[in-house]
């Protein structure tokens, strides 16, 4: 699995780096498909804006996506926020994916069995 981190209107710099791949990595505990997870960390320059610092996530499946993203007034902040919400969504997402499959599974069953009996 990758994690790669990405800068607007910020400099990355080696703290921040190891910050967001060790909280973003954890959710890697919750699902073990996932191919890569992409971290855009976003400053908005603008002083009239209280919650500058911008944190999105876009995590890979092999059969899907899920994108969160969370603002606050520091980058570490921005990171926490992000770093929940991408693994409440990767709980969901795996759950989704294990129920379908079970209903997958046993409509397909019923279909072929019914098929088989029409061409007999």
């Amino acid at each position: 699995m990758r994690i790669t981190v990405k800068g607007r209107n910020i400099e990355i710099t080696d703290p921040i780096r190891a910050y967001a791949e060790e909280k973003i990595g954890k959710v890697m505990n919750h699902y073990d498909q996932i191919q890569s997870i992409d971290v855009v960390l976003n400053v908005i320059k603008n002083p009239s804006v209280a919650q500058s610092h911008t944190a999105e996530v876009l995590c890979k499946f092999v059969s899907g996506s899920v994108q969160a993203e969370e603002s606050a007034e520091s980058m570490y902040a921005s990171i926490d926020l992000v770093a929940d919400k991408i693994s409440r969504q990767v709980k969901k997402f795996k759950e989704k994916q294990i129920t379908s499959s079970k209903n997958a599974s046993i409509r397909t069953d019923v279909v072929q069995e019914d098929e088989e009996k029409v061409t007999e």
